[in-house]
């Protein structure tokens, strides 16, 4: 039954039945043939059928829960079976919200070092997407932030505040002074992030308590690099913390300056399913962030 369940979680997560089959590595009919040998074995039906997938019916809402505690408990005993046998290896899969990107290292160099045998695989998403992947068992851990959206049920880590500041080419304007405020910020031609990162929200919401209005930049991007490149080769600035902030400041081209009036700081840590035994894989990254947290 798990490969069925397994099935099952792909095609809610994708809502498309062909999609669905494609993760799962098997044919669209094969899919479709498992949800309803899953259905009879059952006796409810799971997904409202037509021409295309019109969603799950409520006995598929809470037989979806049942799926990811069953189809994650089911990889936690393998993969714990596996590091007696191994020790600890097999891959650790992250997502992470941009701006936290420059933290991951301090996590996961030390496991890399300690562990030949671990993997790593790290993908970029904004908060939302974060929890739909942990919820749907595509990462085993997120760094997200930790406040102003509903988490859910996950375990969290804190690790650290966000310190937001001005990043600007070293000859503009604003480059010499070492303080600005929100409001000196209204004139400033801004490249931010995109609106559905949690990033972009928090500065919204912090400009637009001084100025009145949401910013407006011509430039929007949901890569922190991409934002950096156009400060670096035109007259606009963007908004980092310090902590993402601090890679692209060696070579002195830039400069960044903080924000204060009001001082802005988030916190940012990790979240992981609230699910036990944790695998020995994860419990090993929340014992690393444990030892970072602030």
């Amino acid at each position: 039954m798990i490969d069925k369940l397994e099935m099952f979680i792909a095609l809610a997560k994708h809502e498309h039945f062909g999609r669905a089959a494609q993760e799962c590595g098997v044919t669209q009919p094969s899919l479709s043939a498992a949800i309803k040998q899953l259905e009879d074995q059952l006796g409810v039906m799971l997904v409202w059928r037509g021409s295309r997938f019109r969603g799950l019916t409520p006995e598929g809402q809470r037989v979806l829960q049942w799926a990811r505690q069953i189809v994650g408990d089911a990889r936690t005993m393998r993969e714990d079976m596996r590091a007696v046998k191994q020790g600890l290896s097999g891959r650790l899969r992250l997502a992470v919200i941009p701006t936290a990107l420059a933290m991951v290292p301090r996590l996961t160099a030390p496991l890399a070092a300690a562990h030949p045998n671990l993997h790593f695989t790290i993908q970029s998403g904004n908060s939302s997407e974060i929890l739909q992947l942990l919820d749907n068992l595509g990462i085993d851990a997120g760094l997200t932030y930790l406040e102003n959206e509903p988490l859910g049920r996950v375990i969290t880590v804190p690790l650290y505040e966000e310190d937001y500041h001005l990043v600007t080419r070293s000859d503009a304007a604003l480059a010499g002074r070492t303080r600005v405020t929100w409001a000196d910020l209204g004139e400033v031609p801004l490249c931010l992030l995109t609106p559905d990162m949690q990033n972009r929200r928090i500065i919204n919401q912090h400009l637009s308590l001084t100025s009145g209005a949401a910013p407006a930049p011509r430039i929007e991007s949901n890569s922190v690099v991409t934002l950096i490149s156009h400060v670096m080769q035109g007259d606009w600035a963007t908004i980092l913390p310090i902590q993402t902030a601090d890679l692209f400041l060696r070579a002195g081209d830039l400069v960044a300056v903080p924000i204060s009036d009001p001082a802005a700081r988030h916190r940012v840590g990790l979240v992981a399913p609230h699910r036990e035994p944790h695998t020995p894989v994860l419990e090993a990254l929340l014992d690393a962030a444990r030892k970072l947290s602030v």
